[in-house]
């Protein structure tokens, strides 16, 4: 007995057509027309598209900052994910200073296992480097996990020297292994924040400022340097300038692998978030790293987008409360816990702002949100398109249905929304994942977490 999903319209990263889909078990099992068996549940998706599950390769579920939480778990935030279309969702496993790899990933599957509500994976996330350390990537691969990330900013707490980047990087290239970067200069930001703070200035506001466009355009300059001398791919999370950008086109010219994300913020929000009236702390919202830039900036990632030199649209969804968490840098703008919630709209967003705008196809969208990420992390074509013997991953999307994005009306376990009142024209409708419906309607229809641990395969070749 199956499931026929009859009258949507397909949409991959290269094709849109109208079919049905039959799925057995986890996987789809045929694609075309009169699919139906003796026994089916028959489900009419007339006038609506049929997208492969969206993939968010940057969350921070149940993440400790040393000061607090984040407002979601992974039990609150894979909900949120799967109602808004993400199946699958790939956190960052974060090593503690001194611990091993291994210490590190296991305290993640603690968080993890049995609580998600979508499939997921992790990348590990290095940030006390050595010789043991080293020798642990490989057994990552081993556990799955083929995709690595060092911070070049958070001085004192999580950011890595250059010694330790370039030679992670080599390692990487030995073991077919992709690292990912958060590239922003620490040592020029803390002694930014340092001289704001000694002149009085405590506003959110001074989160942007000490944190300029420079910070990250150098940060992304040197590390495709560094990956250049090392011969090995990098990947540049979260993308918010458009100086960072033509550093990255830069390196491509030269040859060099570099692949790149943005997200939706940077995309539809802009600095002038911060400059709320006189004694609101209502910016502290926005204060995320990197921080929300120029209208000069989001029309560039656009352009990049539209050029494929932007590979990903990931959220970095990392939820503090404004009430409870935010206020704890009420009198101090460097206290304020960095982070934004978004794992629930983004596709939603994208859609809306991107397709129906006109700024990119719904194949784009699919590609940008599923296909991409799938690639470059190891579950293509398992997951990322929909074709017969992939996971029944599929999202009804229905194109007509317009509503409002709301703090009120979201699952998302935070207190606000930085897309507010934000219009939206179609609606995610129904999801499947592995071929069970957990989505109808727009509302959540599994009691019980069904999401599952993914180890992932490395796509990138040794020695490439």
């Amino acid at each position: 007995m199956g499931i026929v999903l009859k009258g949507g319209k397909i949409v991959t990263a290269v094709d849109t057509y109208e079919s049905d889909i039959r799925i057995e078990g986890e996987k789809v099992i045929s694609i075309g027309k009169d699919l139906e068996k003796e026994g089916d549940e028959i489900i009419s998706v007339e006038g609506c598209y049929l997208l492969p599950g969206a993939i968010d390769p940057h969350t921070h579920f149940d993440l400790d900052t040393g000061s607090t939480v984040t407002a979601d778990d992974f039990c609150s935030g894979t909900k949120a994910a799967i109602i808004g279309g993400t199946t699958t969702i790939l956190d960052f496993a974060t090593q503690n200073k001194g611990e091993s790899l291994k210490e590190g990933l296991n305290n993640w599957h603690k968080k993890a296992d049995n609580k998600s509500y979508c499939d997921y994976g992790f990348h590990m996330a290095i940030t006390d480097w050595n010789e043991k350390v080293c020798a642990e990537m490989e057994d990552m691969i081993k556990e799955g996990v083929p995709s690595f990330k060092m911070y070049m900013a958070y001085k004192n707490t999580l950011q890595v020297d250059d010694g330790s980047i370039f030679s992670a990087l080599r390692k990487g290239k030995e073991i077919g292994a992709l690292i990912g970067f958060h590239c922003e200069n620490g040592d020029v930001i803390d002694t930014l924040v340092k001289e704001a703070k000694n002149n009085g200035n405590i506003h959110p506001r001074y989160h942007a400022i000490t944190r300029p466009a420079a910070a990250e355009r150098e940060a992304i300059s040197r590390v495709i340097q560094l990956a250049e001398m090392a011969d090995s791919p990098v990947y540049i999370v979260h993308l918010s300038t458009k100086d960072g950008l033509e550093s990255i086109i830069d390196g491509k010219k030269r040859g060099i692998k570099v692949y790149s994300e943005t997200c939706p913020q940077y995309l539809l929000l802009d600095d002038s978030c911060y400059e709320s009236e006189e004694g609101s702390f209502n910016g502290a919202k926005y204060v995320m790293s990197p921080p929300l830039r120029k209208d000069i900036d989001k029309d560039a990632l656009w352009r990049g987008i539209q050029n494929s030199e932007i590979d990903t649209i990931a959220t970095d969804h990392c939820s503090f409360n404004y009430k409870g968490q935010k206020d704890m840098g009420i009198d101090d703008f460097s206290k304020i816990p960095n982070g934004a919630p978004g794992v629930e709209h983004r596709l939603s967003l994208l859609y809306t702002n991107g397709v129906v705008n006109g700024k990119i196809t719904i194949n784009d969208l699919v590609a940008l949100t599923s296909t991409n990420a799938a690639k470059l992390f190891g579950l293509f074509p398992q997951k990322g398109t929909i074709a017969v013997g992939c996971d029944a991953d599929i999202v009804v999307l229905n194109p007509k249905e317009r509503w409002m994005v709301s703090a009120e009306n979201q699952t998302q376990r935070v207190d606000y929304t930085p897309y507010e009142g934000f219009e939206q024209e179609g609606r995610i409708k129904d999801v499947f994942l592995r071929g069970k419906q957990v989505v109808r309607d727009s509302k959540i229809v599994t009691e019980e977490p069904v999401g599952k641990y993914i180890p992932r395969k490395s796509l990138l070749e040794k020695g490439e």
